[in-house]
């Protein structure tokens, strides 16, 4: 007689939305209500020397349930989108195996694409090409570059904003340097994709407009330009993903002389919003548009709208 299989287990929940929206607040809820762990999707969060800066969960926080992959990485080291799916999957797997239910919990779109899609295996770009990229993205723009692809490439450019520098440079370059296109590498991706179901929080605009600014005055207020000043004592590279965050880029040019506090503040907080713009558009366009199991939930954060989450998943099981 053969045994019992045992029953499926849930997808990792994936707890998204713009910068500022609540996501943090509903995934501290979320843990305590379904017994989960806290797993960091957001690109600047990796970084030790930026907690203020890039809202990492507080020591309170923190004793509220486990978090993971938060400030686990010097910010001299570069991460990539392969290296946290790799440190991800082992992050849920931890969580499983203490029969808890993994909350991933973060903005940025590339690391959560490769984890629920896999990631193709692109050999090494030459840097060769890469030079010849950014000299044509800088002598045509984004927009130009988007429809010599266009032309090349359709089903990755169709897949891309006409503004979105970074990957179309990454879907051009690869595709002169492979002879291929990066739709076709994406088709073939070697690593498993792994089903999640998301949840999405997408407040109003104007709210988010203002939650934007009155957080960039709390975390001055907390310290963020002395931790600034502080990773400006490294001397990193300053292409390196840190000394890129939002708001450490525009308080570096504050403390090398080039602008006022009051200046580097306002820059921050037009630069935050255009990042929380481009978010929603992912948001909208790749998760609720494509993802069979998203779900959306069209208001600011409260602790009532957490508890009608936490019932809408019991009852979803």
């Amino acid at each position: 007689m053969s045994s019992p299989s045992r029953p499926p287990r849930a997808p990792p929940l994936a707890v998204v939305g713009p910068t500022a929206s609540g996501k943090s607040a509903l995934a501290l809820d979320l843990a305590e209500a379904l017994t989960g762990t806290i797993i960091n999707a957001d690109a600047s969060q990796l970084y030790r020397e930026l907690p203020i800066l890039t809202a990492q969960p507080s020591a309170a926080d923190r004793a509220r349930a486990p978090h993971r992959l938060y400030g686990c990485q010097p910010a001299a080291e570069p991460a990539s989108a392969g290296l946290w799916r790799g440190w991800a999957l082992e992050a849920i797997a931890e969580a499983r195996a203490h029969g808890r239910q993994p909350l991933l919990v973060g903005g940025s779109g590339l690391y959560l694409r490769a984890l629920s899609q896999g990631l193709a295996d692109i050999p090494p770009l030459p840097a060769e090409q890469l030079k010849e990229t950014e000299a044509l993205l800088a002598a045509e723009g984004p927009a130009a570059l988007h429809a010599r692809l266009a032309s090349e490439d359709p089903d990755t450019a169709a897949s891309l904003q006409p503004q979105d520098r970074q990957r179309i440079a990454r879907a051009w370059s690869v595709l002169r340097a492979t002879g291929r296109p990066l739709a076709d590498w994406q088709r073939a991706a070697n690593a498993e994709a792994l089903p999640l179901t998301w949840l999405v929080l997408l407040p109003p605009r104007d709210w988010l407009r203002q939650a934007v600014a009155a957080r960039f005055d709390a975390m001055l207020a907390a310290g963020a330009l002395e931790e600034v000043r502080q990773l400006q004592a490294l001397g990193l590279d300053p292409k390196l993903p840190a000394m890129k965050a939002v708001g450490a880029r525009e308080l570096l040019a504050h403390l090398e002389g080039h602008c006022s506090l009051a200046q580097a503040r306002e820059a921050a907080v037009t630069a935050t919003r255009q990042y929380l713009k481009r978010q929603t558009t992912w948001l909208r366009h790749q998760v609720l548009a494509k993802e069979a199991a998203a779900h959306a939930w069209h208001a600011q954060y409260s602790c009532a709208l957490g508890q009608k989450i936490v019932r809408f998943l019991r009852s979803s099981r």
